[in-house]
């Protein structure tokens, strides 16, 4: 059973549009949460949208798999050099050197939070607990990740302002 959100499109504007389905999508999983606290049961996310116009848009399934041990094995066995490889590789990365491994582990978990891969946040967010980083400390690379990602969408911003004057040059 899945959770469903309907709007009316009329002719709303793509930023109101957007806003609606953003308030829609919160009272809904406002309402799960009052229901759960009540009721003690959960009620699913919602998966699809429909709209009023009878267009339909899938949102994405965004739980992931927890992968498990026969996965690796299956993994090994089915590529066991790549895969002792990578592991040496892995180890030898995030070794004591010039940078402690804490601080290696806080750069893991800026780049995990820009490569958007929920299984490397996990893995090295507690990594880095277990290196001894605070939550805070972890909340910081989490923000520097985001300024990074944020700075390079501005910086590229010269592309769109070269092709805009190119167009005005033609």
């Amino acid at each position: 059973m899945t959770g469903v959100i309907t709007l009316t499109l009329g002719q709303t504007p793509p930023v109101r549009l957007a806003a609606r389905l953003t308030r829609a999508i919160r009272d809904l999983r406002l309402r799960r949460g009052r229901h759960r606290a009540h009721a003690g049961m959960r009620r699913p996310e919602p998966d699809t949208i429909h709209f009023s116009d009878r267009k339909e848009i899938r949102m994405p399934d965004i739980r992931f798999p927890k992968p498990t041990r026969a996965d690796a094995e299956r993994r090994r066995a089915l590529a066991p050099e790549p895969e002792q490889a990578f592991r040496t590789f892995s180890k030898a990365v995030v070794a004591e050197g010039a940078l402690d491994a804490r601080t290696k582990q806080l750069i893991a978990v800026a780049v995990a939070h820009v490569t958007q891969c929920p299984w490397c946040i996990e893995g090295h967010v507690k990594a880095a607990r277990r290196e001894g980083a605070s939550a805070e400390q972890i909340m910081e690379a989490i923000w520097v990740a985001a300024e990074m990602r944020a700075g390079a969408a501005f910086a590229h911003s010269v592309k769109a302002l070269a092709q805009m004057d190119e167009k005005r040059a033609n």
